[in-house]
């Protein structure tokens, strides 16, 4: 049997999985006659946090579904009533819409991800999971990642390690394909602004004396986050000799917490600026001029050595995770983070390339969908 146009849905929550989805979007777009339908949801609607859906827009797509699953504030109750909210709202959408999908394309580990897709477990509808078989010991998304495995039908990993994970979960080799990261396609395909462009089109300065820096909050030990805001904030108020780019945390318990220490103790330093959203060129252009990382973002799990950056990985959010030797494990502790820093400014560029950079997982993704689904 021939290939067929495919009708396909993609679920987008936040910025962090859009800047992931945009190569496969993209590839759809210019290589296909498939039809794609982009379902926002999450922050994607949120004026606080960037109201990042302006960005998937001003790239060239439609968003046809709009969902509105905001939770009211990052307490524990506050999240699970929005992943009872996230269900509520997506129903419908299944119900009415999801027969029409031949495949519906998830991503990761977030809870608002996990609740859309188990939303849609009464409908029988065919999902193909990104990014499945990873772990994070210091955040609650491994219960999130392995059920939305148990929940998808074809699955993309950006390892071998984590194609045997999905193995095990799934009890079966079937439908597992090892891409890589799919967001390292952006790397090819896009070109980076200079420093002096970053400060045209995002207002920011980023180059070689500045520091990338993101920090989620970690939920597994919720009770810690305030005293490691405190620890890095005394860590770069200690540091001259650069400058901060930060990047506020995202939705999770507590990331509101951290973002107003964040603001109160550093929006006033001249030499730290705090940003809600770069999006995909801007972000990735300030991974391309920073001289290295901060923090405890995936991007410096899975991208950032293809940018020739070090990482300093605070704590345990991404601990577990496979990585490559330009990541340095450090405790979210003041001493430690000035050591590091000290530590990794003497070593310059990374060179030993990136273990996820298999080449042209969008590509990939879209043969073997068609392959299944033909």
């Amino acid at each position: 049997m021939g290939r067929r146009d495919l009708n396909v849905a993609i679920l987008t929550s936040s910025r962090a999985d859009y800047s992931i989805w945009l190569p496969l979007l993209r590839a759809f777009k210019s290589g296909t006659n498939h039809r794609v339908e982009i379902i926002a949801f999450g922050t994607h609607l949120s004026q606080q946090h960037g109201y990042t859906i302006e960005a998937i827009l001003d790239d060239g797509f439609d968003v046809p579904h709009r969902m509105d699953t905001l939770p009211q504030g990052d307490s524990p109750e506050d999240l699970a009533i929005a992943m009872g909210k996230t269900m509520q709202v997506f129903a419908p959408l299944w119900r009415t819409n999801g027969n029409r999908f031949d495949v519906v394309l998830c991503l990761g580990d977030r809870y608002e991800m996990f609740a859309a897709v188990a939303s849609a477990l009464p409908f029988g509808i065919c999902f193909a999971h990104v990014h499945g078989g990873e772990t994070t010991l210091g955040a609650i998304d491994d219960a999130f990642r392995h059920s939305i495995t148990h929940m998808s039908n074809i699955h993309f990993v950006s390892s071998k390690i984590y194609a045997k994970r999905v193995s095990e979960l799934k009890g079966s080799v079937d439908r597992i394909y090892t891409v890589g990261a799919l967001g390292l396609d952006n790397v090819r395909s896009l070109t980076f602004w200079t420093s002096e462009e970053l400060k045209k089109h995002r207002n920011v300065h980023c180059d070689n004396d500045t520091i990338l820096c993101t920090f989620h909050p970690e939920t597994v030990h919720a009770e810690r986050n305030e005293q490691y805001a405190k620890e890095l904030i005394g860590a770069i108020l200690d540091i001259k000799d650069y400058r901060f780019l930060m990047t506020l945390p995202n939705a999770d318990t507590n990331g509101n917490l951290l973002r107003n220490m964040f603001i109160d103790a550093l929006s006033g330093l001249e030499r730290v600026q705090l940003v809600e959203n770069l999006g995909t060129i801007g972000y990735m252009s300030a991974m391309h001029n920073c001289a290295f990382m901060l923090g405890n973002t995936s991007s410096g799990i899975a991208e950032a050595a293809s940018f020739g950056k070090y990482v300093i990985d605070l704590g345990d959010r991404q601990k577990g995770r496979a990585h490559g030797l330009n990541v340095l494990h450090v405790p979210v502790q003041g001493d430690a983070i000035l050591a590091a820093v000290k530590d990794v400014a003497a070593r310059g560029n990374w060179n030993g390339g990136n273990i996820f950079d298999l080449g042209g997982a969008a590509e990939k993704i879209i043969h073997a969908l068609e392959s299944e689904l033909k």
